[in-house]
């Protein structure tokens, strides 16, 4: 039985591949998938102008930390560079490495006290190809630090914390730690890796030839190319089996236009497509809904409209372009509810409440840019009554997911992709089903659109416009 991974007696990096990768490169195809490429100082590298943001490191730094709370800073405040401090995981107080002898045999582990220096790592991203340039061209990190301070407005860039695992490419016990962690969290290491062949739910193989035909894999477990298994009943994961040094195959070139992303949030979405009648009833429900609910309610308009004026003057409506069914932008109607100085409000606020957006969207608690009347309206629904003239025109449904605009879908092609094969809707599967956990209501935005797009039906519009008619006669989620 094959159970750990075997440390090297040579270079940490290079000694070492899995199908002609070694731990540098398997770190860059892993980033690779999230459509980010790495840039270190004093690479050759050509930088990728398909790659959606560049991951700036230090040449020793192999880093593993999820974007999303990254996409969520990026997509709102849009900085020119986000600075990331990564809090190490891993962090106990001490590490423990294997000793092998000169035949790479265990004869023990060794506990070592003291933290170095990759327990709080340091990296930046950024979707300026030219930045990603100038931090390539650097002589050494520090510099290359001080010069993407020194040169971009601090208005354009901001810093987040977020925890990750962090692991120094100069040490032999770390470089075998991230392996480890690696083949433990990356699920489909086939999206930017083409010689990984599935063996099955959680074993790779090389493409090019099966390592064994009785061989049995518990837990993930990657084995390199030219590794035969005869005789080996099984092999317990996380385990990586090197490339046989006769067999290391060459490096293939990595087409970044061809990468379509399959683990960042979400996989594969099956939705479900509707006939033609479907589709039909679901639009002449739609505009029959829009006329006698919006002609219904059009006595409140002046009221409203009063009331917004009082307070904060005009303008009375306000609209923000989002994405329709297809990609197709539309500028979604309602009623403001946030003072006209909002802007310059949310400026003042961002580097205190970086760290409270959940999402794409900016959240805080008593959000001092909602006037009086704004937080009413919020509370009762009532700004949203203006989205059934968008409902009216075509652009959006009464019952899809949450209307978003194209900074918010593009991060993430799997999830975007479902969310506009259906019209946006003014209420959903999302607003009726939400718990307003601490840090799940993006994830939960997220689910539940796909679970909407996965399932739609009669039925589920009509569970969705029964929990809404609850919601706002202040009936809560049973």
């Amino acid at each position: 039985m094959i159970s750990n991974v075997k440390e090297p007696v040579a270079d940490p990096v290079r000694t070492h591949t899995v199908w002609g990768l070694d731990a540098l490169q398997l770190h860059d195809r892993f980033w690779a998938a999230r459509g980010v490429q790495v840039v270190r100082q004093g690479e050759p590298i050509e930088l990728a102008r398909d790659a959606e943001l560049y991951l700036l490191a230090d040449r020793h730094c192999l880093s593993i930390f999820r974007l999303q709370q990254i996409v969520d800073t990026l997509s709102w405040l849009k900085p020119k560079v986000l600075f990331v401090r990564l809090h190490n995981t891993r962090d106990q107080g001490y590490r423990e490495r294997v000793i092998t002898d000169k035949h790479d045999r265990f004869q023990k582990f060794e506990r070592v006290y003291g933290a170095s220096d990759w327990r709080l790592g340091r990296v930046a991203l950024t979707p300026h190809r030219d930045l990603a340039i100038a931090w390539q061209q650097a002589s050494d990190p520090r510099s290359g630090w001080r010069n993407l301070r020194h040169t971009i407005d601090p208005n354009h860039r901001t810093t987040l914390s977020v925890k990750g695992h962090v692991f120094d490419a100069g040490e032999s016990h770390e470089v075998m730690e991230f392996v480890r962690e690696l083949v433990s969290m990356w699920k489909r290491p086939d999206a930017t890796i083409t010689r990984a062949a599935r063996l099955n739910d959680q074993a790779w193989g090389d493409a090019a030839g099966s390592p064994s035909n009785g061989t049995r894999f518990v837990g993930p477990v990657w084995v390199g190319s030219g590794r035969r298994l005869d005789g080996v009943a099984s092999v317990v994961g996380p385990a990586v089996l090197w490339d046989a040094p006769e067999a290391r195959p060459s490096v293939e070139r990595l087409e970044w236009n061809s990468i379509e992303p399959t683990d960042v949030l979400v996989g594969p979405v099956k939705t479900r497509t509707l006939s033609t009648l479907q589709r039909g009833s679901k639009r002449a429900f739609d505009i029959l809904f829009a006329l006698v609910f919006g002609l219904g309610t059009l006595v409140l308009y002046p009221l409203i409209m009063l009331a917004i004026f009082i307070e904060d003057g005009r303008p009375f409506f306000f609209g923000h372009v989002r994405e329709s069914m297809g990609g197709k932008e539309f500028r979604c109607w309602k009623f403001r509810t946030m003072y006209n100085n909002a802007e310059e409000i949310k400026q003042k606020l961002i580097a205190e409440n970086a760290n409270l957006a959940d999402g794409p969207q900016f959240f805080m608690k008593n959000d001092p840019r909602i006037t009086k009347v704004g937080n009413f309206l919020r509370k009762s629904n009532l700004d949203e009554l203006p989205q059934f003239f968008n409902v009216f025109m075509g652009h959006m449904s009464v019952v899809g997911p949450r209307p978003s605009p194209y900074k918010e879908n593009q991060y993430c092609p799997a999830w975007r992709e479902a969310r506009l094969s259906v019209r946006p809707g003014v209420t959903g599967l999302w607003q009726v089903s939400r718990s307003r956990e601490d840090g799940k209501d993006f994830q939960e935005w997220i689910q539940y659109d796909i679970e909407y797009v996965e399932n739609v039906s009669w039925k589920m519009d009509l569970y969705v416009l029964w929990r809404t008619a609850l919601m706002c006669v202040g009936v809560k989620r049973g």
